[in-house]
């Protein structure tokens, strides 16, 4: 079974596991078929890097499904826990980093349910970290996944992680992906960042050490909370705070249109930061990719695109990757709502365009 072939010169488990051609093929036949396979030689850890990208995806990848495309494009198996519990009891290493990046962007857990019961965080990374070196510890896989997950509001999968002992009061020092970075800030420095209280005080509870006193961060916090309050006493306390946060984060708003309350976004530009900024809205990190309308538009959030054309938003603004519009964004993700809005006030594009 370790021969190639078809379309994609793939081995034939790895067509099984990826294909959603037939949902209706019974669980049965499908188990059977992989047993075959198996039995036959077909590798549990079978797989192959995509675009040169050292994450390699699996078999298990393909049983678990979804991505940055999302699980209604990226469905997974239709019969996956069975299908993953039989590649999981034949071999396949349960540290599989590619399957818990395409699942880290919706809240349920069930697959890190089942990859935790086969021992997800333990052991040496398997086959696929003997083959390339730069893929993260187990822990490491792991910490990542408490980062997204405290800046993400899931507060169900910060407990999960945490009752399997995923370190959650060192800081975060390792290098990793763009997106989670080794700042030197706690889990529960994230989650007071975010807004987070519900997150923040559990970390507390199970034993997180409280961070020192930090104007620009609890300046943040406190937008992100849209907690006025707290807001002007900082202000009165420390004058520099605002200045040195528009500093240090100047595409703070882009982060804040995608996970925090309009209200907060309208703090933000009240306090002076750029409403046409450029940053990320996947991750608190800055990288100018694109601004804040670019977001709303996407996500179809009219009251929010309404709100940002009145505080200044130009709909004009090109975005950094991909050299669109908001209504670009908007006309590609199929959000109507948005489009209508923004194409009174979006200049028509120049001739060959």
């Amino acid at each position: 079974m370790a021969e190639r072939g078809g379309p994609f010169r793939w081995r034939p488990l790895y067509y099984l596991v990826y294909s959603r051609f037939d949902p209706a093929v019974s669980a049965e036949r499908v188990l059977a078929v992989t047993r075959q396979l198996l039995d036959a030689g077909a590798d549990p850890n079978d797989g192959y890097l995509f675009d040169a990208l050292p994450s390699p995806f699996t078999l298990l990848t393909g049983v678990f499904g979804h991505g940055e495309l999302g699980q209604r494009r990226q469905p997974r198996h239709p019969h996956w826990p069975a299908l993953g519990r039989l590649l999981l009891d034949a071999g396949a290493d349960p540290n599989d980093a590619q399957t818990l990046y395409n699942r880290m962007f919706e809240p349920d857990n069930s697959h890190l349910e089942l990859l935790f019961e086969y021992g997800l965080g333990t052991g040496d990374g398997g086959p696929w970290k003997t083959r390339i070196g730069e893929l993260g510890t187990p822990a490491q896989m792991l910490r990542v996944q408490l980062r997204w997950a405290v800046e993400h509001h899931q507060p169900a999968r910060v407990r999960l992680l945490v009752e399997h002992g995923v370190d959650f009061r060192s800081p975060f020092e390792d290098d990793g992906p763009a997106w989670s970075p080794g700042d030197g800030r706690t889990p529960v420095e994230l989650a007071h960042l975010n807004g987070d209280t519900e997150i923040a005080n559990y970390l507390l509870a199970q034993g997180a050490a409280p961070p020192g006193p930090d104007p620009v961060r609890e300046l943040i916090a406190a937008a992100f909370r849209t907690d006025r309050s707290t807001l002007d006493r900082i202000r009165a306390e420390h004058p520099d705070a605002v200045t040195e946060a528009r500093r240090s984060r100047p595409g703070l708003i882009v982060w804040a249109a995608t996970q925090a309350p309009i209200e907060t976004v309208t703090l933000l530009a009240e306090l002076g930061f750029d409403v046409n900024a450029y940053g990320r809205g996947d991750a608190p990190v800055e990288e100018a990719w694109e601004t804040a309308l670019h977001h709303s538009a996407m996500d179809g959030n009219v009251e929010l695109t309404r709100r940002l054309l009145d505080l200044g938003a130009d709909p004009n603004l090109r975005d950094q990757r991909f050299d669109a519009t908001p209504l670009d964004w908007a006309h590609h993700f199929h959000q109507q709502s948005t489009a209508a809005l923004l194409e009174p006030v979006t200049a028509p594009p120049a001739s060959g365009e």
